[in-house]
This record gives C-alpha cells, structure tokens and sequence, in this order.
C-alpha cells in the first residue's frame, strides 16, 4: 500500500510530501455530476455502494495519497431528532432548530449505530481501493453541528449560536457533551469498519475569540480526541480561519492538525508545536490561477514546511465547485515532484 500519508500522520520519514484534497469528491467531477443528475446528496451518503463510488472517483482520476469516504458532516443529527433537508442551491436547511433548553433535552443521544450506511460505505470502499491509498473517515466538531442545528442552516455571524452561549451556559454545554458523544461514538464505528485515519471538521468554529474557544468548546473537543486516543489511528483536528486558536486546538486534541490558507505553515506549525503533523494549506482559490502560479504557491508551502518529517499537503479548505479539473492534477503532481528527497 502506498502509506506515505500514514507515515506523514505519525511524523515518519517519507519519499515525498502526501497530499490529497478536502472535499476532493464533489461537483467540480464530471464523474461525480454524472451520479448526482441521478441521486440527491442524502440518498448518495445513504447508499453505500454510491457513496464508494464516488470516494473512489478522485483515486482513479488523481495521484492522491489518500481517499476521504463521501458523507455529510451533518448526518448525525438525523438520527437525534433534527430534520434534515438539502435545498437546491441553499444547502443544508433544519427545519427545527435547536435553540433552548427542552429542544436540547429532546435530542436523542444516538450512540452511531443509527449510521450503518456510513459503515458498509466505509467498507465497500476499503474493498475497492485494495489497499491502493488509506481511506480516511471524518465527523464534524460540535460546535460546527451545534452552530447548524441552532442556526438552521449556514450563518455569516453566528448571532443565535452565539446567543445560547452567552446567554444560556449550561443549555449550550449539555447540547456540546451531547453532540460530543454522538461524534466520538460515531468515529469509533467508523475505525471498526476500516477508517485508516479519522478527521474532526470544525469549519466555522474560527469565528470565536480565543476565550470562547476556551471556554466553550475546547473541553467537548477534549472528549473526541481523548475517547479516540486509544484506537490506533491517526487523529486529524481542522479548523477554518482559527490562526488564533491553533494553540488551543492543539490542546484539545489530534495527531494532526489541520491549518488554513490564513496564517503561514512554519508559523502555524510553531504555534502547535513541531510535536506533532500539520496538514495543509493551499488557499482552493489558488487552483483557479495558472500553472506556474500554483507552481510557485506549491514550492512556498514545501519550503515552509522546511523539509521535516509530518508534513500533509492539502488545501485550506474543500475543494470549489468549478475548479479545473487538470488543476487538481497538476497540483498533486507538482507536491510529489517538488518535494522528492
């Protein structure tokens, strides 16, 4: 099997610097429109044998170090008691958002096995990539799920979110435990059934002070990584705009941490300690300029990095929508080529 993303995960020597894509399944694909003109996104994530396909559907196409099972962050609240809908163009949309006390006492606290398809999903693929490149399972932190389930959807500010934490301390921890548990069991069945490596997605939680982070969600995060600690894969912990909290992040947990196209890797990496492996972090919208510019953005980063040992490249955030497909390719390519020896 080709490991070196493993071996980067545990700060091992490799040939040369891993990479692969968030969201490097997904609509900027032909192959993946094709499934999708067929199948709304839910019911590609509810069946397995589709949901193997399309992880798979970058490997064949790209030089990737690893493949990333297609699921939602967001199918765990299903199972608690959230209804869950993906609007044409809106994205996801709850109809009963969680915002007080009895919404939260009412959530269900699912211990995962509600997400079977993930598993055979998981499975299904483990069989067809035959060991070519890891796969790699993944769940959404609690403060993003919670900021969806309290929004009701996508937010720019964060306002009743925001609102619970200040206002309602104790209704906005028991929600964090909760939704802490469902994701620690929900990883745990994902390892069982062949996830190589897992990652916690906290795409939003950059719009918090280091002191909410703090106060708020660091000790939720602390349950995650510490229930997983013992499972004997690689933990990865991502954020998005949290240049400020990668010290804290690194308190809460994870193998690997995750970083954005915001700060700059050396200091990133600084910050969190040199103790652990750092992925990333190419800005997505870099994959839209030419050649030569991704080019020297690439040699940046590698350079950054400096040569040591746990380095994954990867980008900022998931891929667009309608990045060129030959630049994805290129850009794997160009990691590979640029950090040999």
């Amino acid at each position: 099997m080709n490991d070196r993303f493993l071996r980067a995960c545990r700060r091992e020597p490799v040939d040369c610097t891993p990479v692969w894509f968030m969201r490097q399944a997904g609509r900027y694909m032909q192959e993946y429109q094709a499934v999708r003109a067929k199948h709304g996104i839910l019911e590609v994530c509810k069946t397995p044998e589709l949901a193997a396909l399309v992880t798979l559907q970058p490997i064949e196409r790209f030089a990737l170090d690893a493949a990333i099972i297609f699921a939602d962050i967001l199918l765990p609240l299903e199972p608690m008691g959230i209804r869950l809908e993906f609007a044409e163009g809106e994205g996801p949309v709850i109809h009963n958002p969680v915002r007080s006390r009895a919404a939260v006492d009412a959530l269900r606290a699912v211990e995962g096995d509600e997400l079977t398809y993930v598993y055979d999903a998981i499975r299904t693929a483990r069989r067809e990539l035959h060991d070519r490149v890891p796969l790699i399972g993944f769940a959404g932190a609690p403060f993003t799920l919670a900021s969806y389930a309290i929004e009701g959807g996508g937010s720019r500010n964060y306002v009743q979110t925001k609102q619970m934490m200040y206002r309602e301390p104790e209704t906005w921890h028991r929600l964090m435990d909760r939704l802490a548990r469902v994701v620690t069991g929900y990883l745990r069945r994902q390892i069982q059934a062949g996830a190589q490596a897992v990652q916690v997605f906290d795409s939003w939680v950059g719009c918090l002070s280091p002191s909410d982070y703090a106060e708020y969600v660091l000790p939720h995060v602390q349950v995650i990584f510490e229930g997983l600690k013992h499972e004997g894969v690689p933990l990865i912990h991502f954020g998005t705009g949290t240049g400020s909290l990668l010290p804290l992040m690194r308190r809460a947990g994870g193998d690997v941490i995750g970083v954005d196209w915001r700060v700059h890797l050396d200091e990133a990496w600084t910050a969190i300690g040199h103790d652990v492996a750092i992925q990333g972090n190419l800005d997505p919208v870099a994959l839209f300029g030419p050649l030569h510019e991704i080019e020297r953005r690439v040699e940046e980063i590698l350079r950054r990095a400096g040569g040591r040992p746990g380095h994954i490249f990867n980008l900022g955030h998931g891929i667009l929508p309608q990045t060129p497909v030959d630049h994805v390719a290129a850009t794997a390519e160009l990691v590979h080529k640029l950090s040999v020896g």
